[in-house]
């Protein structure tokens, strides 16, 4: 039986929707943006606002392969499915922005599944602590650096 987990989190960014938008949906760029969970990307297939995506990810101290298919949703963000068959997890992610007076709300959902047994029995306390604070430190504050007045 695979194990899922979801990990969800929102978090303001106090810069446009536009901005935020414009960044987390250059997929390409994310090794510049997010050196310390994206080492590199590669869109290989692209139809309007759907991607398949090559990527080398980081986490937990190694670098994993995954397979991104993933659907820009025009000034709201994306979502994605996502395989890395070498970390043993498949994922749906979610990444939803909202406009609010004092910035865009990221709203941030990952539902995995676990297909190794050794990391099921390690997953929930590791993957859903670790995860989402490293998320926030890799991704999030890198925005907040960028973006922030």
């Amino acid at each position: 039986m695979k194990e899922k987990i979801t990990l969800h989190a929102k978090w303001l960014i106090k810069a446009p929707l536009t901005e935020v938008f414009n960044i987390i949906t250059d997929f390409e760029k994310w090794p510049e943006y997010f050196p310390k969970v994206a080492e590199s990307t590669q869109v290989i297939r692209h139809g309007g606002n759907n991607l398949e995506i090559d990527a080398t990810v980081k986490s937990f101290g190694q670098k994993f392969p995954v397979k991104m298919k993933t659907q820009i949703l025009p000034g709201k963000g994306f979502i994605s499915d996502n395989e890395s068959p070498k970390f043993g997890t498949s994922g749906h992610e979610e990444l939803l922005l909202s406009e609010r007076p004092e910035g865009t709300v990221i709203d941030y959902t990952y539902q995995i599944a676990i297909h190794k047994r050794w990391l099921r029995i390690v997953a929930k306390p590791l993957i859903g602590w670790f995860s989402m604070k490293y998320w926030q430190k890799a991704v999030i504050d890198e925005l907040r650096k960028r973006l922030e007045r």
